[in-house]
Protein backbone atom coordinates (compact mmCIF):
# COMPACT_ATOMS: atom_id res chain seq x y z
CA UNK A 1 0.00 0.00 0.00
CA UNK A 2 1.57 3.35 -1.02
CA UNK A 3 2.18 5.87 1.77
CA UNK A 4 -0.35 8.62 2.38
CA UNK A 5 -0.09 11.94 4.19
CA UNK A 6 -0.32 10.04 7.47
CA UNK A 7 2.24 7.39 6.54
CA UNK A 8 5.92 7.70 5.73
CA UNK A 9 7.80 5.83 3.05
CA UNK A 10 9.99 3.31 4.88
CA UNK A 11 11.34 1.51 1.82
CA UNK A 12 14.77 3.05 2.51
CA UNK A 13 14.82 1.14 5.80
CA UNK A 14 14.34 -2.24 4.16
CA UNK A 15 17.32 -4.49 4.67
CA UNK A 16 18.37 -2.76 7.87
CA UNK A 17 18.25 -4.57 11.19
CA UNK A 18 15.47 -3.25 13.41
CA UNK A 19 17.83 -1.32 15.70
CA UNK A 20 19.35 0.55 12.75
CA UNK A 21 15.90 1.21 11.26
CA UNK A 22 14.72 2.48 14.63
CA UNK A 23 17.73 4.77 15.00
CA UNK A 24 17.18 6.16 11.49
CA UNK A 25 13.55 6.84 12.36
CA UNK A 26 14.41 8.74 15.56
CA UNK A 27 17.08 11.30 14.63
CA UNK A 28 16.30 13.41 17.71
CA UNK A 29 16.24 10.47 20.13
CA UNK A 30 19.62 8.69 20.18
CA UNK A 31 19.29 5.07 21.26
CA UNK A 32 20.72 4.26 24.67
CA UNK A 33 20.24 1.28 27.00
CA UNK A 34 18.79 1.42 30.50
CA UNK A 35 15.36 2.84 29.75
CA UNK A 36 12.38 1.95 27.59
CA UNK A 37 12.55 -1.00 25.22
CA UNK A 38 11.28 -0.99 21.62
CA UNK A 39 10.38 -4.17 19.77
CA UNK A 40 9.08 -4.85 16.28
CA UNK A 41 5.84 -6.81 15.98
CA UNK A 42 4.69 -8.07 12.59
CA UNK A 43 0.94 -7.93 11.91
CA UNK A 44 -1.32 -8.47 8.89
CA UNK A 45 -1.53 -4.67 8.64
CA UNK A 46 2.19 -4.07 8.63
CA UNK A 47 4.95 -3.69 11.18
CA UNK A 48 4.11 -2.21 14.55
CA UNK A 49 6.49 -1.06 17.27
CA UNK A 50 5.82 -1.66 20.95
CA UNK A 51 7.62 0.56 23.45
CA UNK A 52 7.50 -0.82 26.99
CA UNK A 53 9.20 -1.09 30.33
CA UNK A 54 8.84 -3.91 32.84
CA UNK A 55 5.45 -2.67 34.06
CA UNK A 56 3.63 -0.88 31.23
CA UNK A 57 3.16 -0.50 27.51
CA UNK A 58 3.87 3.12 26.53
CA UNK A 59 3.50 3.04 22.74
CA UNK A 60 2.02 0.68 20.17
CA UNK A 61 2.16 2.22 16.73
CA UNK A 62 2.50 1.37 13.07
CA UNK A 63 6.13 1.85 12.13
CA UNK A 64 5.22 3.71 8.95
CA UNK A 65 3.09 6.37 10.65
CA UNK A 66 4.35 9.85 9.80
CA UNK A 67 4.30 11.02 13.43
CA UNK A 68 6.01 7.88 14.77
CA UNK A 69 9.18 9.76 15.78
CA UNK A 70 7.21 12.55 17.46
CA UNK A 71 5.15 10.07 19.48
CA UNK A 72 8.10 8.02 20.70
CA UNK A 73 10.25 11.07 21.46
CA UNK A 74 7.41 12.62 23.47
CA UNK A 75 7.06 9.47 25.59
CA UNK A 76 10.80 9.27 26.23
CA UNK A 77 10.90 12.90 27.32
CA UNK A 78 7.81 12.59 29.50
CA UNK A 79 9.19 9.48 31.22
CA UNK A 80 12.70 10.89 31.46
CA UNK A 81 14.14 7.66 30.10
CA UNK A 82 16.14 6.74 26.99
CA UNK A 83 15.12 4.14 24.42
CA UNK A 84 16.81 1.14 22.92
CA UNK A 85 15.84 -2.01 21.09
CA UNK A 86 14.69 -4.74 23.44
CA UNK A 87 11.86 -6.80 24.80
CA UNK A 88 10.16 -7.12 28.18
CA UNK A 89 7.43 -9.35 29.59
CA UNK A 90 5.00 -6.57 28.63
CA UNK A 91 6.17 -6.82 25.01
CA UNK A 92 5.54 -10.56 25.04
CA UNK A 93 2.07 -10.02 26.52
CA UNK A 94 0.94 -7.49 23.92
CA UNK A 95 2.36 -9.58 21.09
CA UNK A 96 0.35 -12.60 22.27
CA UNK A 97 -2.80 -10.49 22.58
CA UNK A 98 -2.29 -9.03 19.10
CA UNK A 99 -1.90 -12.53 17.68
CA UNK A 100 -5.22 -13.54 19.28
CA UNK A 101 -6.89 -10.38 17.99
CA UNK A 102 -5.76 -10.88 14.41
CA UNK A 103 -6.69 -14.57 14.59
CA UNK A 104 -10.21 -13.50 15.57
CA UNK A 105 -10.17 -15.43 18.84
CA UNK A 106 -10.14 -12.48 21.25
CA UNK A 107 -10.94 -8.80 20.98
CA UNK A 108 -9.80 -7.98 24.51
CA UNK A 109 -6.49 -6.47 25.60
CA UNK A 110 -5.27 -6.70 29.17
CA UNK A 111 -1.71 -5.40 28.86
CA UNK A 112 -1.03 -2.69 31.50
CA UNK A 113 -0.83 0.73 29.86
CA UNK A 114 0.97 3.95 30.68
CA UNK A 115 -1.21 6.84 29.55
CA UNK A 116 0.51 10.21 29.23
CA UNK A 117 -1.82 13.10 28.49
CA UNK A 118 -4.00 15.81 30.01
CA UNK A 119 -6.95 14.85 32.18
CA UNK A 120 -9.31 15.54 29.27
CA UNK A 121 -7.29 13.48 26.80
CA UNK A 122 -7.05 10.60 29.25
CA UNK A 123 -10.83 10.73 29.80
CA UNK A 124 -11.30 10.27 26.05
CA UNK A 125 -8.82 7.41 25.98
CA UNK A 126 -10.58 5.69 28.88
CA UNK A 127 -13.89 6.04 27.04
CA UNK A 128 -12.29 4.46 23.98
CA UNK A 129 -11.30 1.44 26.05
CA UNK A 130 -14.96 0.81 26.86
CA UNK A 131 -15.95 0.44 23.19
CA UNK A 132 -15.83 -3.35 22.57
CA UNK A 133 -14.47 -5.03 19.49
CA UNK A 134 -17.30 -5.38 17.00
CA UNK A 135 -18.98 -2.12 17.98
CA UNK A 136 -18.53 1.48 16.88
CA UNK A 137 -19.28 4.92 18.28
CA UNK A 138 -19.68 8.29 16.63
CA UNK A 139 -17.52 11.18 17.78
CA UNK A 140 -20.62 12.88 19.20
CA UNK A 141 -21.57 9.73 21.11
CA UNK A 142 -18.06 9.51 22.55
CA UNK A 143 -18.36 13.15 23.61
CA UNK A 144 -21.56 12.31 25.45
CA UNK A 145 -19.87 9.30 27.03
CA UNK A 146 -17.36 11.60 28.75
CA UNK A 147 -20.08 14.03 29.80
CA UNK A 148 -19.01 16.79 27.42
CA UNK A 149 -21.34 16.67 24.39
CA UNK A 150 -20.00 19.90 22.90
CA UNK A 151 -16.41 18.71 22.79
CA UNK A 152 -16.67 16.77 19.53
CA UNK A 153 -13.69 18.47 17.90
CA UNK A 154 -11.53 18.11 21.01
CA UNK A 155 -12.52 14.45 21.24
CA UNK A 156 -11.41 13.96 17.63
CA UNK A 157 -8.08 15.60 18.44
CA UNK A 158 -7.62 13.34 21.46
CA UNK A 159 -8.26 10.36 19.20
CA UNK A 160 -5.54 11.58 16.88
CA UNK A 161 -3.12 11.91 19.80
CA UNK A 162 -3.53 8.24 20.67
CA UNK A 163 -0.16 6.46 20.94
CA UNK A 164 -1.62 2.99 21.54
CA UNK A 165 -3.12 1.87 18.24
CA UNK A 166 -5.71 -0.93 18.48
CA UNK A 167 -5.43 -1.00 22.28
CA UNK A 168 -7.14 2.39 22.54
CA UNK A 169 -9.46 1.63 19.61
CA UNK A 170 -9.86 5.00 17.92
CA UNK A 171 -10.51 3.04 14.70
CA UNK A 172 -13.97 2.25 16.15
CA UNK A 173 -14.94 5.93 16.13
CA UNK A 174 -16.75 6.91 12.94
CA UNK A 175 -18.83 9.74 11.55
CA UNK A 176 -22.41 10.20 12.76
CA UNK A 177 -23.58 9.19 9.27
CA UNK A 178 -21.56 5.97 9.44
CA UNK A 179 -18.76 7.24 7.22
CA UNK A 180 -15.13 6.44 7.90
CA UNK A 181 -13.22 9.52 8.93
CA UNK A 182 -9.55 10.26 9.53
CA UNK A 183 -7.40 7.54 11.05
CA UNK A 184 -3.71 7.98 11.78
CA UNK A 185 -2.89 4.48 10.60
CA UNK A 186 -4.60 5.08 7.25
CA UNK A 187 -8.22 4.65 6.23
CA UNK A 188 -7.44 1.35 4.54
CA UNK A 189 -6.34 -0.02 7.91
CA UNK A 190 -9.43 1.39 9.62
CA UNK A 191 -11.67 -0.30 7.05
CA UNK A 192 -9.79 -3.58 7.42
CA UNK A 193 -10.05 -3.47 11.22
CA UNK A 194 -13.78 -2.72 11.26
CA UNK A 195 -14.48 -5.48 8.74
CA UNK A 196 -12.31 -7.90 10.72
CA UNK A 197 -14.11 -7.06 13.97
CA UNK A 198 -17.53 -7.22 12.34
CA UNK A 199 -16.71 -10.67 10.99
CA UNK A 200 -15.31 -12.09 14.22
CA UNK A 201 -16.96 -10.14 17.02
CA UNK A 202 -20.25 -8.80 15.60
CA UNK A 203 -20.94 -5.17 14.78
CA UNK A 204 -23.53 -2.59 15.64
CA UNK A 205 -23.48 1.19 15.66
CA UNK A 206 -24.24 2.87 18.98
Amino acid sequence: MPPTAKQRDITALEGLCFRDALAASLPDQPLSPGGLSAALIDTPLGAMVAVADDQHLHVLEFFDRSIFARQVTAVCRASGRPLDEGRTAITDQIQAELQAFFAGTSGAFHTPLKLLGTDFVQSVWRALQVVPAGETRSYSALSRDIGNPRAVRAVAQANGANRLALILPCHRIIGADGSLTGYGGGLWRKRWLLEHEARHFGNRLL
